[in-house]
């Protein structure tokens, strides 16, 4: 596996995403779309850590953890935002069903009432 192919596959699961939340109209599922964006996001930013070159971003030869396991940090840090966007994104589904009885997308042009 080189980072073509990981990059091909990320690729591949941000254009699935992308497509489910501009296209679909139910709120849950525009949810989960942007969640496959973030993930995709994240097996990018692994695939950048293990395939570059250690030198970019030290300037010395000595490899520290940190630097090896930046992009691994940086994908942990990426889940724990798409996380917390579920949590609130699930929050305020549930508080416009209770007010308005319909959770699709274009039921809710109007949040006025």
């Amino acid at each position: 596996m080189n980072l073509e192919t990981v990059l091909i596959l990320s690729g591949i699961i941000f254009t699935i995403g992308l497509y489910g939340s501009l296209t679909k109209k139910n709120s849950i599922v525009v949810v989960m779309c942007l969640e496959l964006m973030f993930n995709a996001v994240a097996i990018a930013v692994i695939g950048f850590s293990r395939f570059r070159p250690p030198q970019v971003l030290v300037d010395s030869d000595v490899l520290s953890p940190l630097n090896v396991l930046s992009g691994h940090m940086m994908a942990v840090f990426v889940i724990a935002i798409g996380a917390a966007e579920v949590a609130l994104a699930l929050a305020l589904i549930i508080s416009i069903y209770k007010i308005k009885g319909n959770i699709e997308l274009t039921g809710l042009n109007n949040l006025k009432n």
